[in-house]
């Protein structure tokens, strides 16, 4: 038996395809109007928001990006030299022990190797056990003195940061702080003793 025409679905097909297509774009471009209209007070207000380094002598964005190409130049940059032989003795002494654990883990990874292989191994006294607990404790100490390698260039850009943004902090001879003795008469037999800060400006 054959559907109604009224029901056929072929008549039906079409448009309620061109009637959804143009639901759909008259609710997307809704928002993307509406999106359009905000921009300029959104980008006005991103720009409002943005840090303004021009009152400090050092500009802090600079200084990071200086560290982080090139570790060392920020503080450079700051006026702060004597930071950078702190700076790479502490990567060398680190890059040192990433070498060392790693040639240790590579001794005792080989024979473990050569013993789950029948063959002789420089450490005929260790067995099976001893080496894997080697193996750990070697490859262990080569990822932690890895992470120290990231830690330490990490801490270089923070460091060139700070400085640049404290580079406009006041710590002329103008300035003193002082601690004083205070004391403080409330009645003929209440009296109270403390202690003061005074922030005098010469």
């Amino acid at each position: 038996m054959k559907s109604p025409a009224f029901f056929s679905p072929t008549k039906f097909k079409y448009p309620w395809i061109i009637l959804g297509l143009l639901l759909f774009s008259a609710l997307s471009f809704q928002p993307l109007c509406a999106q359009n209209q905000g921009q300029p007070e959104e980008q006005n207000q991103r720009d409002n928001d943005r840090p303004n380094f021009s009152s400090l002598p050092k500009n802090p964005r600079k200084a990071t990006i200086l560290s982080a190409v090139l570790p060392g130049a920020g503080q450079v940059y700051n006026g702060k030299a004597w930071k950078v032989p702190i700076l790479y003795a502490g990567f060398i002494t680190d890059i040192y022990f990433i070498n060392f654990n790693n040639k240790r883990y590579q001794v005792f990874r080989q024979a473990l190797f050569n013993l789950d292989d029948g063959e002789p191994n420089i450490f005929p006294n260790l067995n099976r056990q001893a080496l894997v607990r080697n193996v750990d404790y070697w490859r262990s100490n080569r990822d932690m003195t890895i992470l120290l390698l990231g830690a330490i260039y990490a801490l270089n850009i923070i460091d060139a940061n700070v400085d640049a943004h404290l580079s406009g902090f006041d710590i002329s001879d103008d300035l003193a702080l002082g601690i004083e003795p205070h004391f403080e008469t409330f009645s003929a037999q209440n009296q109270s003793l403390g202690i003061t800060l005074k922030l005098k400006f010469k």
